[in-house]
């Protein structure tokens, strides 16, 4: 991988190293497993259909000089791209890794490939429509979660290369949302006995206002049906002193129709709201300056209808998003320019890139983007905790809201920083507020729509809460880096919907089953799922002091490196402090696993499970560490990876 910092405009800078031309590679020379055989079978879930598949396929071993891979059967699905070997049916060598239940460790969800290029005589992109050369030798798949996978066709019989990228290209990046597989996921779903609340009853919405004991807000009923806003919930939380009629009157005058719905209150009675910008008068009428003075009128009206709400009518506090804070697409070329700087094509590229990657993380902005969004919640918590209202307001108040406003919560409120409590968050202010995941996320292919990460860059400011408050939370890094890793598999209803609109129309006009992800039982063991909890997890009712300068900051080295096996530290890092942790607090003679399974535990774990088949040089990592304070950057990527 040629490492040049891109954005959506200059991601046809990939340069492969793979020696798809060479005359004297052959199967023997790239895999050590004799017993192959072509009649390998994927695992697939009910309603899962074979698409296409090419045999005697190479997947290469990341980072390395493409002589080192495995030799498979490449399939493509109508869920997902799946890479099966001999090794794998006949071993267990994950077993002690996350073992998710809807996906091999050689797979990944159709709605996780994000860039496909093409291998032949020359290296080029593939978008949905491109044509695929008969000359593929193989094929560079690029993932949302930063995986990078490089398959070979070289010995693949003619014409398999060529149908499988095709079917990928095809079923990868489905243009209709009835085209996602949960529609043909068959599977019935029996909800768990999770606490999680909703927020799709008034009674949930009542419970919410009982438990901070908020006082001067209702529920309204006025958006029954979606009728004023097709992205809010259908009960919205509105000042007591403001009429359902008011309401209708004024929603037209706000984007989306979203008008100023509360999200939480202090027990002071200071409130956290959200709203839309109202409407930009140039594009309703000709009579601009009437219009303007209008819609401002009923911005005016609502805003003092949120002060009358506090108890001793403190005037609020506007905090505006849309100029303050990164856009949608600043964000999205941030993450593609941090993805860069995550995936190498091979050990040189990779030393290459870690000589200068301080700068490189600099340029990306990606830590600057997590302190901006930190800062905006320090601000809003710290006139909440100072007994003033915060109003924030963005352009369609349905990103980094979201964003600001669930982070504000954790800091003000412990129950967010509890499992059940901080699912809860998500639910109120994501799903039920219309954070329109399925464009977002990129789950449908559409030209026109802007995808952006904004739910990843709020995982990572929480993991940024974890590391500096590591006794406040209940959850851990496993939790978060699984909640991302689900968002990307195409099956549970929070993530493919835009709204709870959109969730209600599918689940009364279509046979699609809705599962939330909540339900981890639905793709995880019991086993994994307990590795979610902190086993240092006090309670404590403090709010926190977040510091949110970049200095302050650390990368997400277990979600974004994990797939990079050089920097995995076979033996080492905090998954090991982690299992000492969860075994002092074990029975005298319990153990959490054997000798031999802790000694093969990466600094990734329990993510990644290269380093338990195929060796990596650790004497040249040992050197590089040893040697950081002879190079011009103060830390490298091997820094990152050891914390």
């Amino acid at each position: 991988m040629n490492f040049i910092m891109s954005d959506t405009k200059t991601n046809n800078s990939f340069k492969s190293y793979i020696g798809l031309h060479d005359t004297n590679l052959s199967a023997h020379d790239i895999s050590n497993d004799e017993s192959f055989s072509e009649i390998l079978l994927p695992k697939l879930l009910p309603g899962e259909m074979v698409v296409a598949e090419a045999h005697s396929v190479l997947l290469f071993t990341p980072v390395s000089d493409k002589k080192n891979g495995k030799l498979g059967v490449l399939v493509v699905t109508n869920f997902k791209l799946s890479f099966i070997t001999a090794e794998e049916e006949q071993n267990t060598y994950y077993i002690s890794y996350q073992r998710n239940m809807l996906l091999g460790p050689n797979d990944v969800s159709l709605s996780n490939v994000d860039v496909l290029y093409q291998i032949s005589s020359k290296k080029r992109k593939l978008t949905p429509g491109s044509s695929v050369s008969d000359q593929v030798k193989g094929i560079f798949v690029l993932c949302k979660d930063m995986r990078a996978l490089t398959f070979s066709f070289k010995l693949s019989p003619p014409g398999h290369g060529r149908k499988l990228t095709n079917a990928l290209l095809h079923h990868g990046f489905p243009k209709q949302h009835h085209l996602l597989f949960p529609f043909e996921y068959t599977v019935p779903y029996y909800p768990g006995n999770h606490q999680v609340t909703m927020f799709r009853t008034a009674v949930d919405w009542e419970k919410e206002l009982t438990r901070t004991a908020s006082v001067g807000w209702r529920i309204s009923t006025v958006n029954q049906n979606f009728r004023l806003s097709e992205s809010s919930p259908q009960w919205l939380v509105v000042c007591s002193s403001i009429l359902d009629k008011q309401l209708r009157e004024a929603a037209p005058h706000f984007n989306g129709g979203r008008l100023p719905q509360w999200c939480w209150s202090s027990h002071s009675g200071a409130a956290l709201v959200r709203m839309a910008d109202v409407v930009s008068a140039s594009d309703r009428i000709k009579d601009r300056k009437s219009l303007h003075y209008k819609v401002r009128m009923q911005e005016n009206i609502l805003l003092e209808t949120v002060r009358k709400s506090h108890p001793r009518l403190t005037q609020p506090v506007v905090i505006e998003l849309t100029k303050d804070m990164p856009s949608l697409r600043h964000i999205q070329v941030s993450f593609c320019k941090l993805r860069d700087l995550c995936v190498a094509d091979n050990e040189k590229h990779f030393w290459e890139q870690d000589s200068q990657f301080y700068s490189s993380l600099e340029s990306t902005r990606w830590l600057h983007y997590v302190g901006n969004c930190l800062l905006k919640a320090v601000n809003a918590a710290s006139n909440l905790a100072k007994d003033i209202t915060v109003v924030l307001q963005e352009s369609d108040g349905r990103d980094i809201s979201c964003v600001i406003a669930s982070l504000t919560q954790i800091i003000m409120d412990p129950y967010f920083r509890t499992i059940n409590g901080f699912q809860s968050l998500v639910q109120k202010e994501w799903v039920s507020m219309g954070h329109p995941f399925c464009i977002r996320l990129g789950h449908i292919y559409k030209s026109n729509t802007q995808q952006s990460p904004v739910w990843l860059l709020f995982l990572d400011c929480v993991w940024q809460l974890l590391q500096q408050y590591p006794l406040e939370f209940e959850f851990n890094q496993i939790y978060l880096t699984t909640l991302w890793d689900s968002s990307l598999i195409p099956i549970f209803e929070t993530f493919i919907f835009d709204s709870e609109k959109e969730r209600s129309e599918a689940s009364s006009v279509s046979p699609v089953i809705l599962r939330s992800v909540w339900d981890f039982g639905e793709q995880l063991p019991e086993r994994d799922i307990a590795s979610f909890s902190n086993p240092l997890y006090r309670e404590s009712p403090k709010h926190l002091e977040v510091k949110s300068g970049v200095p302050c900051l650390h990368l997400w080295s277990q979600c974004y490196f994990r797939f990079l096996p050089i920097l995995e530290i076979k033996g080492g890092g905090k998954p090991q402090v982690d299992l000492a942790i969860r075994e002092l607090l074990l029975p005298p003679g319990s153990s959490v696993m054997s000798v031999e399974s802790k000694q093969q535990i990466g600094s990734f774990y329990p993510f990644t499970h290269w380093n338990t088949r195929n060796s990596v040089n650790q004497n040249s990592l040992l050197l590089s560490t040893l040697s950081l304070n002879t190079t011009d950057d103060s830390q490298s990527i091997i820094s990152f990876s050891c914390d």
